[in-house]
This record gives C-alpha cells, structure tokens and sequence, in this order.
C-alpha cells in the first residue's frame, strides 16, 4: 500500500492561487482532483494529484478557456 499526502484548504491555497469557488467548479467539471471529505466539515486533497494537476498545465502551456468558450 502506498503512502499518501493529504494537504488541507491552507495548504492547497498555497499551491494554487484560485478562489475556492473556481477550485469547487473545477473539480465538478472534472478539471481538477476532487477533495477528500474527511469529516462532515473538513476536506483534503491528495497531494500527489495536485503536483500531477499542476504539471500538466505547465506541460500544456496553453492559456486556459473561459467556461462556455469551446474551439
């Protein structure tokens, strides 16, 4: 079994600077890994995921598309 990492919202803020909002959006999308509830009121993200999220937009490299903008 593999050891995860789980960073709270603090932390995840830290990496990405997002509104909560856009980050909640994202993840019902698809666009972005989805939170772990932990309890009825605390959540966490997989580390691991994340750091995977983030170098595939370096990697892309491409501005991101306004939601509702398809070309």
């Amino acid at each position: 079994m593999t050891s995860r990492v789980l960073i709270g919202c603090k932390k995840l803020h830290e990496m990405i600077p997002l509104a909560e909002r856009t980050i909640f959006n994202m993840e019902q999308r698809g666009e972005f890994p989805r939170r772990i509830a932990l309890t009825s009121r605390n959540v966490a993200w997989d580390l691991g995921e994340v750091e995977a999220w983030i170098e595939t937009r370096k990697a892309q490299g491409a501005q991101a598309l306004r939601p509702g903008m398809h070309f």
